[in-house]
This record gives C-alpha cells, sequence and structure tokens, in this order.
C-alpha cells in the first residue's frame, strides 16, 4: 500500500514538476505561492506556474516519486490575505521536485551548504530554505525549483 501525507503547506508546479511551501501559519505560504503565479514562462520557469493546493496539500509515494495534490473541495482556491479566498488557475497534481521551508531572512546564508533533504511519505525530497518576503522570493524558489528538474542547465546554455 502507498504511505500519504496530509501536508500544511502550499504547492506550486512548473511542466509537472512541484514545490512544496511549508511552514508556520502566517509564514507566507499563500502569498509567496501568488506571487510565484504571477510569473510568466520564460526565463525563470519554462511554464507558467500553477497552484495545486493552498493549505492542505495531499502526498501519495507512487512508483515514479512522490505526487502531491490539493482536497476536491479546495481545488483552485488560495489564500489572499486582505482580501479572502479568491479563484486562480490550478493544476490537478504534479510530481514533487523540491520542498521549500520559509524562514525569517536573517535564517538564510549568504552561500549555504546543501541541506538535508525533507523526508515526505518516506522518499527524501531536495529541500532548501527561503526567505518569504523578500523581492526576490519568487525567482529563486523557481530557479530552484529549475535546478531540481535539470531545467536550469538548459536555461543557461539558451542565455
Amino acid at each position: 500500500m502507498s504511505e500519504t501525507a496530509n501536508i500544511h503547506g502550499t504547492a506550486i508546479a512548473v511542466a509537472g514538476r512541484a514545490v512544496l511551501l511549508r511552514g508556520k501559519p502566517g509564514a507566507g505560504k499563500s502569498d509567496l505561492a501568488l506571487r510565484c503565479l504571477a510569473v510568466a514562462a520564460g526565463p525563470f520557469a519554462n511554464e507558467a506556474p500553477m497552484l495545486i493546493a493552498d493549505d492542505r496539500v495531499m502526498a501519495i509515494a507512487e512508483a515514479v516519486g512522490i505526487r502531491v495534490y490539493g482536497p476536491n473541495v479546495l481545488r483552485g482556491l488560495i489564500e489572499v490575505r486582505g482580501i479572502g479566498i479568491v479563484h486562480v488557475p490550478s493544476v490537478p497534481s504534479a510530481l514533487l521536485a523540491l520542498v521549500a521551508d520559509l524562514v525569517e531572512p536573517q535564517a538564510i546564508e549568504r552561500m549555504p551548504e546543501p541541506r538535508a533533504p525533507a523526508i515526505i511519505c518516506g522518499v527524501e525530497v531536495p529541500c532548501i530554505s527561503l526567505a518569504p518576503f523578500e523581492a526576490s522570493a519568487p525567482l529563486k524558489l523557481l530557479l530552484a525549483l529549475a535546478e531540481q528538474t535539470g531545467d536550469a542547465t538548459s536555461m543557461r546554455k539558451n542565455t
């Protein structure tokens, strides 16, 4: 039987690869996801980012990796602080490629050593720390996701 998890977090996808945003309530998960959704396909993402799930992310171990998805009742919904719950374009699921733990800016090292992987459904997943409210945070997140999926190499070759 496949291992599953119900995770407090937000997940977005680019070209079928997902990043899971984790952090305490109010850490900026939804805010960072919303700003990522505004990034068009281009040098930081080969396709426009899409929401998978906000607030609750379901994960299941499959033969090909960890698939993340949102509960049906929350599909396409994201909390926008000060506005409420809004509908945004979404995808039903994607394979998890990266976990981003949202932290305070002072916790970020300038040139960090690789972090220990996150364990999701018993599987190791690359993990980074990110300060979510920096102006460059969406671009940093998309670059880190591209590094994990091999897209960054092709982006560098094309520039």
